[in-house]
């Protein structure tokens, strides 16, 4: 077998144990999870977890990369789309999730939180879900800076409404999550058309619509 052989099917093993661990997790929750539980979840021998992962913490590190690189690569938005388009988007994108063919986009949120509620107290965990809370503020922030540059955006803290976004999309989140309001992200999604971008729209391009 040749190097990119070897590669494609490392990769493909690693997917099939993230899928394992996700059954697992789904099954079980974090804090009674077992590496057993996720050998019982998928073909492989057990033995092919602790090949290529040392232990539990280690694949529940890799695990969260797992999850969080699912979301951060699947928001797909045409090169020359406006900046109203794409910020549609990544809003959408970050409240209704990209499609599965197991387990859904809530489901995948039902452990994605699970771990954010133990990350307090695991540094390790808290700089992922400090990285990638990052990179999805700076995502909005980027397209409303680049708003305002065209003209489409008034002048704004673009920073300061990167954070208010992201803050609302993780609140709804958690509210459907936690709480049971399965109306959360459509409320949410909703509030940020009607009150946040709308209020961002350049005086002419608001008198339009």
């Amino acid at each position: 077998m040749g190097n990119s052989d070897e590669q494609v099917a490392a990769k493909d093993t690693r997917e099939v144990i993230m899928e394992a661990t996700f059954r697992a997790l789904s099954e079980h929750g974090y804090s009674d999870l077992r590496m057993r539980d996720i050998g019982e979840e998928m073909e492989l021998t057990r033995q092919v977890i602790h090949y290529h992962f040392d232990g539990k913490y280690d694949l529940m590190s890799s695990f969260l990369e797992y999850v969080i690189d699912q979301y951060e690569g699947s928001v797909e938005v045409d090169a020359d789309a406006d900046p109203v388009t794409e910020l549609d988007a990544r809003v959408e994108q970050c409240l209704f999730g990209p499609e599965f063919e197991e387990f859904s986009h809530w489901d995948r949120m039902k452990v994605y939180h699970e771990l954010y509620a133990y990350a307090q107290n695991d540094e390790r965990h808290r700089e992922l879900f400090n990285e990638h809370y990052d990179r999805l503020r700076g995502s909005v922030v980027e397209v409303v800076e680049d708003g305002i540059e065209q003209g489409v955006f008034r002048e704004v803290d673009a920073e300061l409404v990167g954070q208010l976004i992201t803050d609302v999309i993780h609140a709804a989140r958690g509210r459907r999550i936690s709480l049971g309001h399965e109306d959360a992200p459509e409320q949410a999604r909703r509030a940020v058309d009607e009150y946040i971008v709308d209020s961002l729209l350049a005086e002419s391009d608001a008198g339009e619509e």
